[in-house]
């Protein structure tokens, strides 16, 4: 099925979708070991990583998805991989990781040391690797959204002494990372971002004010931002985003409904589609999904949860997916797990076999509904 939004482009509806990211092979896993050791090359990693790929990349043809990723299997992390590739910013290791629900993960983070810019960047030969291999299917990339640089990065003020500026080089650099995706051959691709999901949740925005930063600050910088990067994208370019609340071996680390960004965002945010997580009682209800107030935007459900094995009730997916339908019409609604299996290499707490199970069990739900 199709939809045109305001802009009069025909954008593919997936039903049954997915974040993007899976669990890191074992094969995937002890290559890289080697690789850091110095027991075999980086071209030969590489060669095993494409060989992977194509692997998993045939499995989800296999149980129906439409739209394939890569698995983010040459990525250590969802987000630092690509921000330190930026030009203009640096990765470099903390000595303290992100705090999760009682782990915590390892110590690395990002600074701007330069003026931000799109260069050579890495992961665009990455894409061209899945666009060969998807075929008919449609090649879906994930990159972390601009709002993640000014969220998890520290800025040198020598060289942005102006935060405005910041944000306007920030703007430009992720329209050009647009174009250059789509000349690679990309037409669907997803912005993942943790910051919104911060701006949900009373505790992080008390932790936020604690540091002397304004949430409703960010609120306005991070959707003008957005909405400058995202400006005069080319028409056939479908570009979604993942409010994620974080995901690192099963846990978490925000709770609380989209109430208090859900107008801004819904309403206000020129993009084709939401991946919303709703797989527990810390996601809230669907009540702000009144404020989607185009009838072009998808919304996806993340009513599956990618954090544990165990396969939930149709009867009740289609039962919350009925609830939801009665905020938003049923056929901008679709159908895919919380997030992804392993937004850091380390993956979840369940087995590839489960994870494969939590996919076909999207597609089989989506079929019945969306008949």
């Amino acid at each position: 099925m199709q939809i045109v939004n305001s802009s009069k482009k025909s954008l593919t509806v997936f039903r049954a979708d997915q974040v993007g990211s899976l669990l890191r092979s074992d094969r995937i896993k002890n290559a890289r070991l080697k690789n850091a050791s110095g027991e075999i090359s980086a071209a030969h990693l590489r060669q095993i990583e494409d060989e992977e790929i194509e692997r998993i990349v045939l499995k989800q043809k296999e149980i129906g998805l439409k739209a394939v990723t890569d698995g983010e299997f040459r990525r250590a992390w969802w987000h630092f991989d690509f921000l330190e590739n930026l030009v203009g910013v640096d990765g470099f290791w903390s000595g303290s990781g992100i705090q999760f629900q009682q782990k915590q993960t390892k110590s690395r983070a990002i600074k701007v040391t330069n003026k931000l810019d799109f260069g050579t960047h890495p992961m665009l030969e990455d894409y061209k690797y899945l666009h060969q291999v998807a075929g008919e299917h449609i090649g879906k990339f994930t990159i972390p959204s601009p709002s993640m640089l000014h969220f998890r990065g520290e800025i040198d003020k020598s060289i942005y002494q102006d935060e405005e500026e910041f944000f306007e080089d920030l703007a430009k650099t992720y329209k050009k990372a647009l174009q250059a995706f789509y000349d690679a051959g990309c037409r669907y691709l997803q912005l993942d971002d943790t910051s919104w999901a911060y701006l949900c949740s009373e505790e992080q925005k008390e932790q936020l004010r604690a540091k002397g930063v304004n949430p409703d600050y960010l609120i306005k910088m991070y959707l003008h931002t957005l909405n400058k990067a995202l400006a005069d994208r080319p028409a056939d370019l479908k570009v979604t985003m993942h409010i994620c609340r974080g995901n690192f071996r099963s846990t978490w680390i925000s709770s609380g409904g989209y109430e208090p960004v859900a107008e801004q965002l819904f309403g206000h945010l020129n993009i084709d589609g939401f991946f919303l997580e709703y797989d527990n009682d810390r996601s809230g209800g669907f009540e702000p999904l009144r404020f989607v107030n185009r009838g072009d935007l998808n919304i996806v459900l993340g009513l599956i949860t990618s954090k544990f094995g165990e396969l939930e009730s149709k009867d009740l997916i289609k039962k919350r997916i009925e609830e939801a339908s009665q905020f938003v019409d049923l056929n901008q609604l679709c159908l895919s797990p919380q997030c992804g299996f392993a937004s850091t290499e380390e993956g979840n707490l369940l087995t590839e076999e489960q994870q494969w199970a939590k996919l076909q069990h999207v597609v089989e739900i989506s079929e019945e509904v969306w008949k």
